[in-house]
């Protein structure tokens, strides 16, 4: 939820999977937990020795029920171009599997450098850390778990599951209520970078 909206498409997604696994899941609260790894989730609906087989049957039906009603949020476009603006890579590190988030990213046409996936919190500052990334976007308090770890600015977005105020104490070296502010925020962001 940094650059896309994925809840209606991951919301169909999961209605799908209780559809043909007959396992209820409340695709709306799930959407509201958005962040950690699909494990997490499902483990609240499914037995423990089904949630493997779980993770594969949605991830099967992710690319047919999730990718065509994703949207970009505001200011996302202009956020990839003021980074290469400056001179810099735009690196999506998600813990969405990368495949499916490139999935995404062609399906709405927005152009990046390198997508990272299958990590969270801590586990996401070593691609961070790979990738030479001077700051990190994200909407969870794991982000900026993340971006501490990797020892660079976090900019919290609140467009995601976590409030500002979540985000502030998770250690966001600054926290926009959308994209649509991050031109203004990045110069400042960059300078503690360095």
């Amino acid at each position: 939820m940094t650059l896309i909206d994925s809840r209606p498409g991951i919301a169909a997604t999961y209605r799908e999977l209780s559809a043909r696994t007959g396992v209820y899941v409340d695709a709306d609260a799930a959407v509201t937990r958005l962040g950690p790894p699909l494990r997490h989730e499902l483990r609240l609906w499914f037995a423990p020795e089904q949630v493997e087989e779980a993770v594969e049957a949605y991830r099967a039906l992710y690319p047919t029920y999730a990718i065509g009603p994703t949207v970009l949020l505001p200011g996302a476009e202009e956020a990839v171009r003021a980074v290469r603006a400056v001179g810099g890579r735009v690196v999506v590190v998600t813990s969405k599997l990368g495949r499916l988030a490139r999935l995404h990213l062609e399906h709405l046409g927005l152009a990046v450098d390198e997508v990272v996936g299958d990590l969270f919190a801590e586990g996401k500052a070593t691609a961070l850390t790979e990738h030479d990334v001077r700051l990190y976007v994200g909407d969870h308090v794991a982000d900026m778990v993340a971006a501490r770890t990797a020892a660079i600015p976090g900019l919290g977005v609140a467009t995601g599951p976590c409030s500002a105020e979540e985000l502030w104490a998770a250690g966001a070296s600054e926290v926009l209520d959308d994209l649509n502010g991050f031109r203004g925020a990045l110069t400042g962001l960059l300078r503690l970078a360095l």
